[in-house]
């Protein structure tokens, strides 16, 4: 049951008839997996933690560097040298003292990333290279966990949900297929902070709407958005039954 504290501090989520108690307590009930606590990973974690997600997983190895704080606000000026998943815990229990907490800060190897997968019951890839996306959706669908995936670099995001308990959600390597060589980083390339905040956000959305079980989830669907002329666009996306990780063979 909900405490009269939670009662309180979620009251103007439950008032929403989407969610109301019986969807703010599958919330508490919840567990989530964030690969990354960068700027995708920080609105993330913030406002899974503040809604109410009863159980947080936070996977990072790295530690915070000055030039994350234009765009990485989970993370502060004292947060510099110190891991990233320490900072947003730091950060997550002032925000919301009633989630719990768990700490994974060093890189998963296959064994370690599909125990983790298997523990929670939605997956967000908040990450900022091909290889982890592709280990992350590979882990999902053998465990048939929905995937968030966000990404953004310069002034463009892109964003879908796969979900492998739908027989016609595609996975990330559907879309995907084997990446490029020549992916760039934002350390390379750049990135305004506000894109990958409203990424992140946008993630944020759908796990809440996956976990609570309300809403139509960007399954089978691509939104792509250009923060230079504020337009957004959406594109369907099929499965392909030839995927190498989700085919009918591989299946």
């Amino acid at each position: 049951m909900l405490t009269d504290q939670e009662l309180l501090r979620y009251s103007r989520q439950i008032l929403l008839q989407h969610v109301d108690i019986d969807g703010q307590l599958r919330l508490k009930n919840s567990r989530a997996l964030i690969v990354g606590l960068g700027g995708l990973g920080a609105p993330v974690a913030l406002y899974l933690a503040a809604a109410g997600v009863g159980e947080l997983h936070l996977a990072d190895f790295d530690t915070v560097d000055l030039t994350n704080l234009q765009r990485q606000i989970i993370h502060d000026t004292d947060s510099v040298g110190q891991t990233k998943v320490d900072s947003a815990i730091r950060r997550l229990r002032a925000l919301n003292p009633d989630v719990q907490l768990l700490a994974h800060r060093t890189a998963l190897d296959a064994d370690s990333l599909a125990a983790a997968v298997a523990s929670v019951d939605v997956v967000l890839d908040c990450s900022d290279n091909f290889s982890t996306r592709e280990a992350v959706n590979a882990a999902c669908v053998v465990a048939g966990k929905p995937l968030i995936s966000g990404a953004a670099i310069r002034l463009e995001g892109q964003l879908s949900v796969f979900d492998p308990r739908r027989a016609e959600s595609p996975c990330y390597h559907c879309l995907y297929g084997h990446g490029s060589d020549t992916e760039l980083t934002c350390s390379e390339a750049g990135v305004v902070g506000p894109l990958v905040g409203l990424v992140g956000s946008l993630q944020a959305l759908e796990a809440l709407k996956l976990l609570a079980g309300f809403g139509e989830p960007l399954v089978g669907r691509l939104l792509l958005i250009d923060a230079l002329t504020t337009r957004f666009r959406e594109l369907r996306v099929k499965r392909d039954p030839g995927c190498s990780v989700c085919g009918t063979q591989h299946g």
